[in-house]
């Protein structure tokens, strides 16, 4: 197992495939990198280098009690990063690794990074309030916490149905999806994903994406039951410097799986573009 100590002792897992230029795979809640397996290896095949982490907290990272938020997340994004001295890098971010992505290159990633990718991410701006009225109530994020801290196993399998859009009519069910979604969430410590939770819906990434110059390609469906995509995508796309938004028809949150096909091909003409 491919493991990196950051400065706090929080031992990072991280996959490391492949040659040619590097992409950096960033997972969304309460996941892991094992999220990014059919990115990994449709990138790996096209002769790219494919990295993906466990974020702290989750997957086989420590199962941190400190350090979950979002700046401490960038930090060790960067940390791996100088470590594996990687350069002109696609950073790929899913939901809260969306946020992940943007802050570190925003932050650390400026020599480092060529591209960026934001797929059904939390970008800017999750919770509604005075400066985002049509965002998510803060109760929705408070019933997640009491989902999660009291019964995360029930609750891992009973989100699964929106997040893959599973509740819609004629929606294919698959079972072994389901199963492979819960199975990441439960690898994870309590505390770290529990915390995670203000981080992905209180976090504000408005400044980071107004400072990104390099092309950004958003990415997101309009079925997101996680995620609207009105109050994200297209405010981050608005924000961005040089930024590319592709909205899709009745795509779920979880889109990256279920419509990989999809996701990998428009990513891979983003990156050759």
């Amino acid at each position: 197992m491919n493991k990196f100590t950051v400065k706090d002792g929080t031992e990072i897992y991280f996959k490391d495939l492949g040659k040619g230029q590097p992409i950096f795979f960033h997972h969304g809640w309460p996941l892991s990198s094992d999220d990014w397996d059919a990115q990994m290896m449709f990138f790996l095949e096209k002769g790219f280098r494919v990295i993906a982490h466990d974020r702290r907290g989750h997957g086989r990272s420590t199962q941190t009690f400190q350090g979950n938020d979002m700046n401490t997340y960038a930090a060790d994004v960067a940390e791996l990063v100088e470590f594996l001295d990687l350069k002109n890098v696609i950073h790929v971010g899913h939901s809260t690794g969306g946020g992940e992505a943007i802050r570190y290159v925003a932050q650390y990633g400026k020599d480092r990074v060529a591209k960026v990718v934001l797929i059904s991410a939390i970008t800017p701006y999750m919770i509604a309030d005075e400066n985002n009225p049509n965002g998510v109530p803060l109760s929705v994020f408070d019933d997640i916490r009491y989902n999660t801290r009291h019964n995360r196993a029930q609750f891992y399998q009973d989100l699964t149905i929106p997040f893959f859009g599973y509740n819609r009519e004629g929606a294919e069910i698959k079972k072994s999806i389901q199963d492979n979604w819960w199975r990441q969430g439960m690898m994870g410590g309590i505390k770290a994903q529990y915390d995670c939770i203000e981080v992905f819906s209180e976090t504000d990434f408005t400044e980071d994406l107004k400072s990104v110059t390099i092309p950004v390609l958003v990415l997101h469906g309009d079925d997101d039951q996680i995620v609207p995509y009105e109050t994200t995508a297209v405010k981050a796309a608005e924000l961005l410097q040089n930024g590319k938004l592709i909205i899709y028809p009745g795509f779920s949150h979880g889109m990256p799986t279920t419509e990989a096909e999809t996701i990998n091909k428009d990513i891979l003409e983003f990156i050759n573009a």
